[in-house]
């Protein structure tokens, strides 16, 4: 079947960060690899981060406060967390071509758990303006996988859920949209997304 609408996740999908560059700040500050990341993202921090409950400026000064306790000095956490914001990114340019590809036939809609930067980030990647619209969970929230979150992003494209793509890299958002009637692509690399899209172009 072909779809009335395209939503697509940012991050893991679109848009990725260095991983050698978050291990070496593992290693710089003598953590277990994985450690930044995994305190960066866990829920008692990044949740009220991603439902706009606190800025993304105030998360980092709760990171610092936790890395504080780790390394025993604020000032080293300072400069750890400070590292950690300047990991490079990137938008991965062969998702992004079959996205624009797919908004000449059909709305997409970016939908995404993101901080209060999100707006910032989209601008310095050449990304601002990409989608018709872009549906963040710091700013309506909503995160995934809430059903709420969906239908704010079915809304904005115009379509019925049924009628609605939905393409994240993890399960459980995807199953979500897919308990909603969407038809819904766990994203792993680009012959995902090309599968998923081919029907657009019959």
């Amino acid at each position: 079947m072909s779809f009335d609408a395209v939503l697509c996740d940012f991050d893991g999908v679109l848009r990725f960060h260095d991983p050698a560059a978050q291990a070496r700040i593992d290693e710089a500050y003598g953590l277990a690899p994985g450690t930044v990341l995994k305190t960066a993202l866990s829920p008692a921090l990044m949740g009220p981060a991603t439902l706009g409950q606190i800025t993304c400026e105030e998360w980092e000064e709760w990171l610092v406060t936790a890395f504080a306790e780790v390394l025993g000095s604020p000032e080293r956490a300072a400069r750890l967390v400070e590292e950690f914001a300047a990991v490079p990114a990137w938008i991965d340019e062969g998702v992004r071509d079959l996205l624009a590809e797919a908004r000449r036939r059909v709305p997409v809609v970016l939908v995404t758990n993101a901080t209060t930067r999100l707006e910032e980030d989209l601008d310095r990647l050449g990304m601002a303006g990409f989608a018709n619209a872009v549906v963040s969970s710091a700013r309506v929230g909503i995160a995934k996988p809430d059903r709420r979150i969906y239908e704010i992003a079915a809304g904005l494209a115009g379509a019925v859920p049924e009628r609605c793509l939905f393409v994240d890299d993890r399960p459980e958002n995807v199953a979500a949209a897919v308990a909603l009637g969407m038809t819904g692509v766990v994203y792993g690399e680009l012959t995902d997304l090309r599968t998923a899209l081919a029907p657009l172009a019959e």
